[in-house]
């Protein structure tokens, strides 16, 4: 008898990879092993193991990925300070190459030969997974359901009616809903009255943070202690990061911070309209900007700033497993060796802002800051300096004033 080829399928249990699992089974005759991974998504993957079982897996594998996702991509994304576009602090673009990869070990594990994902054809994540499974392991074969010509399950309405035909357990029905994606770090919400962006988000677009309009009407605080540019303490206690950025995201959520309203450029070249939730992670990309304020001097700080924005497009565009990232992260380590202090944050009606910041490597120095002249700073310095700075624009205004009198 001759064995069946295995497939590791990246398995959320939501709709699309609900179908596509047993599509797997009945249009190429694979062994489908289904992969889960915890990111912090809550109680997404209650039963997900038996879900995957009855709709036709030989196995499932779940891993709690929730501390390397902190330790190993969250913390060198937060310090780099990428942000994509001004606004998306990169919640699930972050996660994907984490999930691809223990998706190839898994892959090794069970002897497969082939690796599949539900990533639609319009979006970034197929590129974000295929990119990482080529990175860790070309040999394997990559199955994209969605761009095969034989896949006919792209609507809710096809997917839900193939789902009820084989029996296969869902929650959702053909009603038109939100597309999200969760992890520790954020929740997106996509679809439904959100792809117009003429339309306002309802209220009930959000899950981890409470519309503007039922916050708090007192502000709270909290500080963050960060050592080398990441956070280790809350409120002077030392505490984990997953922890850190869940009493975060609860204390955020309370005041509605970190909802972003985006369009926003994918890298296939279509513009998609999300609304983003990141409590925890605004706070702490918030008072980490502040803190390298006080520590980094001027040239590192602009360089730094233009770096993050290559940084940002490496993580939207799936290639974390590239040597440019590597080596982005030896230059964005050796700028953190300074980052560390605390920063107290005011949290009020949807905004997060630095309350006080501290460091022993503070390069501030008030006698310096103060209008009040000293002895530690002689202002006729500045006469000579001005001068030699303003050189080339006196020499290139002359020019131009002698060219129009000729």
């Amino acid at each position: 008898m001759v064995k069946k080829e295995k497939v590791v399928l990246a398995y959320s249990g939501g709709l699309d990879t609900s179908v596509i699992l047993p599509w797997l089974k009945e249009t190429y005759g694979y062994d489908v092993i289904a992969f889960a991974a915890e990111l912090g998504q809550g109680d997404e993957l209650a039963n997900i193991k038996r879900k995957a079982l009855k709709s036709g897996a030989v196995k499932c594998v779940v891993k709690d990925l929730r501390a390397e996702f902190v330790e190993d991509y969250l913390w060198p994304l937060l310090k780099s300070g990428a942000v994509y576009e001004k606004k998306y602090l990169l919640g699930t673009s972050i996660a994907r190459p984490l999930i691809a990869k223990h998706q190839v070990e898994v892959a090794h594990a069970e002897g497969a030969t082939a690796v599949a994902h539900g990533a639609t054809g319009k979006g970034n994540d197929q590129v974000r997974f295929e990119l990482t499974y080529m990175a860790l392991d070309p040999s394997l074969k990559i199955i994209a359901p969605w761009k095969d010509p034989e896949f006919t399950l792209t609507s809710r309405e096809a997917a839900v009616d193939y789902a009820k035909k084989h029996k296969i357990p869902i929650h959702q029905s053909k009603k038109k809903i939100y597309s999200r994606d969760r992890n520790l770090w954020h929740i997106s919400h996509e679809g439904a009255e959100l792809e117009d962006p003429a339309n306002e988000p309802k209220d009930d677009v959000y899950v981890i943070s409470r519309p503007l309009s039922k916050t708090p009407n007192r502000p709270d605080y909290v500080k963050v202690g960060f050592s080398r540019g990441v956070p280790v303490k809350l409120n002077g206690k030392k505490i984990s990061g997953v922890k850190l950025i869940e009493q975060l995201n609860r204390l955020g959520g309370k005041h509605a911070i970190g909802q972003v309203d985006l369009v926003e450029n994918r890298l296939v070249g279509i513009k998609s309209r999300g609304v983003y939730e990141t409590p925890g992670g605004t706070i702490l990309t918030t008072a980490h900007n502040a803190l390298e304020s006080l520590t980094l001097d001027r040239e590192t700080m602009h360089y730094k700033q233009q770096l993050a924005l290559k940084y940002a497009d490496l993580v939207y565009y799936g290639l974390w497993f590239s040597q440019l990232r590597e080596a982005l992260d030896a230059f964005v380590d050796v700028t953190q060796r300074n980052v560390t202090g605390q920063v107290k944050m005011k949290l009020f009606k949807g905004r997060c802002s630095p309350a006080g910041i501290k460091s022993p490597y503070s390069l501030y120095r008030t006698d310096l800051a103060s209008f009040k002249m000293g002895a530690e700073y002689d202002p006729t310095d500045a006469a000579g300096f001005i001068r030699l700075f303003g050189l080339p624009i006196k020499v290139a205004a002359a020019v131009n004033k002698k060219k129009k009198r000729d």
